[in-house]
């Protein structure tokens, strides 16, 4: 393993310097590689930048920027697809010390251009839908004044990339950004509240590639396929290079496995990022027709809980010595802890099944999590009697480098999301969990999601896997009907792929017995039948219980 660096001075931090040290230390290596078309017989071909090439790519486009007012500190929203371009076009950025305003287009047009308003950005860079968005939509961009196309301008004002590129490549002097200077802006896509611009300091990005690195052992021998766009962007840092899948990265439960199982074994891949939805997509498909992937030595899954069961079919794949190793965070804290998939199948599995929770393992080195007592109001102190007893269920809190210390413009959701401790804080995560023993944190769902009734309140982690265990079960999804305090339980179901739906009424008879069983399902009288579940944009995993909670309630 090679040894990187020190930087002498850790209150400067621009975390475009990891990619120049890649180019120092390894620059004929590809940096970033792109599918490019197919030939006439259906194989496919592929176009890269070395991470030398990717370093003076970005360094030409830097200069660009910074001649055409793309300076420090201006908010810039990038709509660009996962590509050579889009790699160049943010470490540019990071150099230059602008920031990148990302919002997911998944999201839906609507809820997209309220963020790209919400974020005051003064720059766009974008394909060409972006700018048509744009002009069919002007009052959502007035505070842009610069306009760059990636690609043909067509009837719109602005510059083009490749006029901002200069055509004279020499070292850029990047911005000495400070380690508390605001790096980007990603704004979470909403599927468990209102999307919200959440900001990330350099010290913040700085943190999570030296955590990344050190959690899974990664070598920058290692060759990457990140089926989620933002994770790509550690590859350059990590030394990695990056495999573009070909795929929509919007519905990742709609892949086609034949395309992700193409790049893992065209380009020798190693390790993998998907969503639990991709997982079990390709899991299925490996499964069925007893594919092995033998370069692809690790996987780490997040966006939302990764099944046991999803978890061992996709590791049939894999060899003997390889993990699926299940990440838990959110967009304003991760990675906060990592369980892999040997102790996951062998020990925690069967106490998922029985209503235990979700097991995220323990917290990754330089995390602090505390779980404190359920209340939906803020906490402007920490205070050590905030914190409950191990094996109690409460909010799940953390502290620590990687945790962003706000949203842009949203001081009601800081002071629900922050609790002030001296001169730092902690992060609210909003989930509810209970810590064993050993350490580790078992997830228990959303706090917005429990249902309060007048006896004790459920959880719906722990509620669903019981109804999980029924084989006719693909996944469950509890909800409450009425007020706050006097909510109905209700649990909602989603048949397997393959089922027919035939005698629901013998089926839901066979689901009661089984929440009559358990002491924490057994105030559960109703189920509903949905034929598909809503789920997030961008995973396609998050389950939508409050859209869910509104059809129970017309149903009923």
């Amino acid at each position: 393993m090679k040894n990187y660096p020190r930087r002498p001075d850790r209150s400067i931090v621009n975390v475009a310097t990891y990619l120049r040290t890649m180019a120092r230390i390894q620059p004929y290596k590809r940096a970033v590689v792109c599918p490019c078309g197919r030939d006439s017989e259906g194989r496919v071909a592929y176009t890269h930048l070395t991470f030398r090439q990717l370093d003076i790519e970005s360094d030409c486009l830097a200069q660009g920027l910074d001649d055409a007012g793309v300076s420090r500190g201006l908010r810039t929203i990038l709509m660009v697809k996962p590509s050579l371009d889009f790699f160049a076009l943010v470490f540019a950025l990071f150099k230059v010390g602008a920031v990148p305003v990302m919002v997911d287009p998944g999201m839906g047009v609507s809820r997209m251009l309220n963020c790209l308003k919400e974020s005051q950005a003064q720059a766009l860079i974008g394909i060409p839908p972006a700018h048509v968005l744009r002009t069919l939509a002007p009052a959502y961009f007035k505070s842009v004044k610069t306009f760059i196309t990636v690609g043909s301008r067509w009837f719109w004002s602005g510059l083009t990339l490749r006029q901002v590129r200069s055509n004279r490549w020499e070292p850029y002097s990047m911005a000495d950004t400070r380690a508390d200077e605001i790096a980007a802006i990603l704004f979470t896509t909403g599927s468990t509240g209102p999307a919200k611009g959440v900001f990330y300091t350099h010290g913040v990005i700085d943190a999570q590639v030296r955590n990344i690195r050190a959690q899974y052992g990664i070598t920058p021998d290692e060759i990457d396929l990140p089926t989620f766009p933002l994770f790509a962007l550690f590859d350059p840092a990590l030394g990695m290079t990056a495999i573009i899948p070909d795929m929509d990265p919007t519905k990742p439960a709609r892949v086609n496995p034949q395309k992700i199982i193409e790049a893992i074994v065209n380009q020798g891949v190693t390790n993998m990022f998907a969503s639990p939805a991709l997982l079990n997509r390709v899991g299925r498909y490996g499964r069925e027709k007893g594919i092995k992937l033998p370069t692809l030595k690790r996987v780490i899954s997040a966006g939302a809980p990764a099944t046991p069961a999803n978890i061992e079919q996709f590791s049939a794949m894999l060899t003997d010595d390889a993990q699926i190793h299940t990440g838990y965070g959110a967009t304003e804290a991760m990675p906060i802890s990592s369980f892999g998939s040997d102790e996951i199948l062998s020990e925690t599995r069967k106490l998922s099944e029985q209503g235990y929770g979700m097991c995220v393992g323990q917290p990754i080195a330089g995390i602090d999590v505390r779980i404190i007592r359920i209340t939906d109001s803020p906490i402007a102190r920490w205070t050590d009697d905030l914190a409950v007893p191990d094996g109690e269920i409460g909010e799940i809190t953390v502290h620590g480098d990687q945790v962003t210390r706000g949203y842009f413009e949203r001081p009601r959701d800081d002071a629900l999301a922050k609790i002030g401790d001296g001169d730092t804080f902690w992060h609210r995560m909003g989930d509810l969990g209970w810590m064993d023993k050993k350490g580790r944190i078992w997830f228990c769902g959303r706090k917005s999601h429990r249902v309060v009734s007048g006896k004790k309140p459920l959880f719906t982690i722990p509620c669903e896997a019981i109804f999980n265990n029924h084989p006719r079960v693909f996944r469950s999804a509890l909800v409450g009907v009425g007020p706050p305090g006097q909510q109905k339980p209700v649990i909602c179901i989603e048949l397997e792929p393959d089922d027919s739906g035939k005698d629901k009424k013998g089926l839901k008879e066979e689901l009661l017995a089984l929440a009559e069983d358990r002491p924490i399902t057994e105030t559960i009288k109703t189920v509903l039948f949905h034929r598909a579940f809503p789920v997030d944009i961008r995973h396609n995993s998050k389950i939508f219980r409050e859209k869910l909670a509104v059809w129970a309630e017309k149903k009923l």
